[in-house]
């Protein structure tokens, strides 16, 4: 499995706008094969940061994804609205069971 965490630090008053395309792009994911989970979240403690956490069932499914056009026109979309360079780190992981 991979796990991806992402965020990106928004330019004051551009929240609603990376809001509204966030969501859509988390809920087009979500519809790719190998999406198993996909939401953005913001930050508690910087309103103007957003949290990405996806799981995906390999590294073809993610791989997948980002040559979906439309994931990447969201990541140019929103990163004209950051304050900085987007962040972004994959992880090859496996569940493990309590």
């Amino acid at each position: 499995m991979i796990i991806v965490l992402a965020s990106v630090t928004l330019q004051p008053g551009r929240l609603d706008e990376a809001l509204a395309l966030s969501q859509e792009h988390v809920e087009r994911s979500r519809a790719e094969p190998g999406c198993l989970a996909h939401a953005v979240h913001q930050d508690t403690e910087d309103a103007h940061r957003l949290v990405f956490v996806e799981r995906w069932a390999d590294r073809a499914a993610i791989a997948a994804h980002f040559r979906v056009p439309a994931s990447r026109a969201f990541v140019e979309a929103l990163s004209s609205l950051a304050s900085a360079p987007p962040q972004m780190t994959l992880y090859d992981a496996a569940e493990v069971t309590p």
